[in-house]
């Protein structure tokens, strides 16, 4: 019976507590909602929905659902029982399988199986879902394929295990001989089914030979040079070494010229007939060094504040100079240079920086010139722990992954600067990863989850003034053992976001803080009390400057973000560091003129923030520069220049070097020009000119709704997957409606039932290879019913063999309206 009907007739007669309970564990089987159950058990059984399931299981439950795959056959209906199971798992108990196939049922990743004649009285019988064959991959349990799938799906195989098969039993090594491939690969298939037969032809193998299958104990597939090579057990002096003695006894099998396979029947057999070897219900715990709390806690401190500091200087240095892109997309090598020259720093720490700032909406690509503009007045502004919240919120949900940058483009796609290999660069689209918000997630609560283990009560010598250093090999460790079908993706991904939180300050020393454990554990009381005693802990800004004599000023410190924009309105800065330097010039003190400011405000500000007295030398600069400012004035909407000097303005109207701007007259005191209004500045400041430039319109003048921080500062919630209580309410009720007194009367929805249901009779015929009718529609919306036999199906077609025509043909699988099985094998 299909797994689809079966597996609706068992979510049917569910409580509304295990529906809940279904769709807590996956979330996408209500995502959009379904209308009955026959819907429900169509989505439970579709490829995606099972690997989204796969991937939320642990080690052992994989290792459960693996060896039922194996030993059972969802074509037959043949399903197998937890003392079954426990025949092919060391070390496992019945007690333990039966509850992990108690919690694999209430995933709907199984289902129950009819008993067979022979089974004993309270046993209970259950098959995977038949989608889980798409699934699960092609080495479930790290067996490869069986020798007669081998030899059906290579056609070089085939061939060569009739001759495999004709020397061994020329060499007497077989009883009897094969004259077809399929003959010949049962042969080699029944002799390596039995530990003892492969155990006697091993000990006749040359040396090296158990350590060379040794590699084969968690993987089916390995490389081999010259896999295809020419070997014969006919002439034994040929064979060199134990790949070619393997090669010849067909114990190993070649997939191409560069890999070969080992049979699952030989990897079963070299295991002692255990699909599963080391069978654990608890995770081992990862022995972890230790660092003070105080050395984690200044280490944290530090990170912060460096980070703050990047990012701020990074935003300096694109307002004075943006930050230009490739054509082919992302932030070049020499611009990237000039970022981290800037910095002072290395070109990893730099490429981080610029994507968070990317990240979190600080700086913005625009479309027009293709270059990143700074847009973070708003967060320059706020106090350091909400500067510090912002940047990790942002990181928190950013689908990117900056630790990619500078590795190898993935197909050789994109360029590179130098000449060399393509690499990714910042901000490129090589970067993105939609998953990355998901494992920043897990990775933080694996981080919680061994800190906890190590800090528990239950350890008995735990130094509370320690804390446990946990590095990328214990998270990955950790991730094989929770998530083992995750675990390749974590590897890439692990050591960057680590680096990541350790900048951040959420990890210091190696170690979770604080205010990584409260992000990690996803409450925002927490994270509001980690932030604030992140305020505590920060040495206080400053609110005063040190003015030197050769134009300068120092600070002491990390200043308030009202002093540090008004000293960047006025000065150019200097050199990295908390000790920050800025440089008064003519075009600084210009630029606060435009702004608004006059001599007299300058002069006021400085003295009110400096712990010296101005140097004469400044004050000259101020007030001569002052003095030469305003007599021309620049307005922004359409290039305006005015001025009460009528003579004046006639002058530039007939000045040649001012003919490429544009210039018209709309009154004696007014002229307009095309160009854009610095541009213009620019050109009259070169003949000599200080024109004033008024101020750009604001954000409400370009009519701009006026965003505070809390509207720009990125949102934050923890993707646990868990879907919202009301939706999984709605859904059960929903579900309720349609719920008759008994299950076994509840109709099937044929609409949401049939494309599942006829994918999984195809596959199912495909692989017995029965003849099934099929309900075809064709383009006018006519119906026929045809015999026909599926031979494979790829791409939303299906291909099948006509035996009324003797032809083949394809189909389109959305026209396909029913499917039945005619027979059997």
């Amino acid at each position: 019976m299909s797994s689809i009907l079966l597996l609706r007739e068992e979510l049917a007669a569910r409580s509304d507590l295990e529906l809940r309970a279904l769709f807590t564990e996956r979330p996408d089987l209500i995502s959009p909602t379904v209308p009955d159950f026959a819907a429900l058990a169509a989505r439970a059984c579709a490829r995606v929905s099972v690997q989204r399931a796969l991937e939320r299981l642990n080690r052992p439950q994989l290792q459960v659902l693996e060896t039922l795959y194996l030993i059972t056959n969802t074509d037959t209906g043949h399903g197998a029982s937890g003392r079954e199971l426990k025949r092919f798992i060391n070390g496992g108990t019945l007690v333990a399988i039966e509850r992990i196939l108690g919690t694999l049922q209430k995933l709907a990743l199984i289902h129950r199986a009819t008993p067979p004649e022979t089974a004993q009285p309270g046993h209970h019988y259950v098959l995977p879902v038949s989608s889980l064959h798409h699934v699960i991959g092609i080495y479930p349990a790290g067996l490869g394929r069986s020798y007669t799938e081998l030899a059906r799906l290579l056609p070089s195989f085939g061939p060569r295990a009739v001759i495999i098969a004709k020397e061994l039993h020329t060499a007497g090594i077989t009883t009897s001989q094969a004259s077809t491939p399929m003959d010949a690969a049962l042969l080699l298939q029944h002799r390596s089914e039995q530990a003892e037969s492969v155990a006697a032809l091993l000990r006749g193998a040359p040396e090296r030979t158990h350590e060379l299958l040794a590699r084969f104990g968690d993987w089916a597939m390995g490389a081999v040079p010259r896999a295809q090579r020419t070997v014969s057990l006919a002439h034994p002096h040929t064979l060199e070494g134990p790949v070619d003695w393997l090669l010849a006894h067909g114990l190993l099998v070649p997939l191409d010229a560069e890999h070969v396979e080992l049979p699952r029947s030989v990897g079963l057999a070299l295991r002692g007939g255990k699909i599963v070897e080391n069978f654990l219900l608890e995770a081992p715990a990862p022995t972890l060094p230790a660092t003070s709390v105080l050395r984690r806690r200044n280490a944290a401190l530090g990170a912060i504040e460096n980070t703050l500091r990047l990012c701020r200087e990074a935003l300096l240095l694109m307002d004075k100079q943006t930050l230009a892109t490739l054509r082919s997309g992302g932030v070049g090598v020499r611009e990237m240079k000039r970022i981290v020259d800037g910095l002072g720093t290395e070109f990893s720490e730099a490429a981080f920086v610029v994507e968070l700032c990317a990240a979190a909406g600080l700086i913005r690509l625009d479309v027009d010139t293709s270059t990143w503009v700074p847009d973070a007045s708003e967060w320059l502004g706020l106090p350091r722990q909400e500067q510090w919240m912002w940047l990790v919120t942002a990181w928190l949900t950013n689908e990117r992954a900056s630790s990619l940058v500078g590795q190898p483009v993935p197909g050789g796609r994109g360029s590179s600067a130098s000449g060399g290999n393509a690499v990714v660069n910042v901000l490129s689209a090589e970067a993105h990863r939609a998953d990355a918000p998901a494992i920043r997630a897990r990775v933080l609560e694996l981080l919680l989850e061994l800190t906890a283990e190590s800090t528990s009560a239950e350890a008995g010598t735990v130094d509370p003034a320690t804390a446990p250093v946990i590095d990328a090999a214990a998270i990955l460790e950790r991730s094989q053992f929770s998530q083992p079908r995750l675990s390749r993706r974590f590897s890439k991904l692990v050591p960057g976001i680590l680096e990541e939180a350790a900048a951040l300050g959420l990890m210091g020393s190696g170690a979770l803080t604080p205010l990584g454990a409260a992000v990690a554990s996803g409450q925002a009381d927490a994270a509001a009390d980690a932030v604030d005693t992140l305020s505590e802990h920060l040495p206080a800004p400053v609110e005063h400057i040190l003015l030197q004599g050769d134009m300068t000023a120092v600070a002491p410190g990390y200043l308030t973000p009202q002093l540090s924009e008004r000293l960047r309105q006025m000065t150019d800065p200097e050199g990295q560091g908390p000790a920050s330097t800025y440089r008064f010039s003519t075009e600084s003190i210009r630029r606060a003129l435009d702004a608004g400011d006059d001599a007299a405000s300058l002069l006021e500000f400085l003295a009110q923030h400096s712990a010296t007295d101005i140097p004469q030398p400044l004050r000259y600069l101020i007030e001569d520069t002052a003095s030469r400012h305003g007599q021309l004035r620049i307005g922004h909407h359409s290039s305006i220049i005015s001025s009460n000097d009528e003579q004046a303005l006639t002058q530039l109207m007939n000045e040649p070097r001012l003919q490429h701007l544009g210039l018209s007259r709309l009154a004696p005191t007014v002229i307009t020009s095309t160009a854009a209004p610095r541009v213009l500045a620019a050109s009259l400041r070169e003949m000599g000119l200080s024109p004033t430039l008024d101020p750009e319109p604001t954000a409400a003048a370009r009519n701009r709704p006026f965003q505070t921080s809390a509207s720009r500062m990125p949102s934050y919630t923890a993707p646990s997957g868990v879907p919202d209580t009301a939706d999984v309410e709605a859904q059960v009720a929903l579900l309720r409606g349609h719920r008759l007194h008994s299950p076994a009367n509840t109709p099937p929805s044929a609409a949401a039932m049939a494309p599942e249901l006829s994918l999984e009779i195809l596959h199912q015929a495909i692989r017995l290879k029965v003849m099934v009718s099929m309900n075809i529609v064709d383009s006018t919306g006519n119906s026929r019913v045809e015999i026909l036999l599926p031979v494979s199906i790829s791409g939303g077609r299906v291909r099948v063999f006509d035996p009324a025509k003797e032809t083949e043909r394809v189909l389109s699988i959305h026209r396909v309206v029913d499917v039945e099985l005619l027979e059997e094998k």
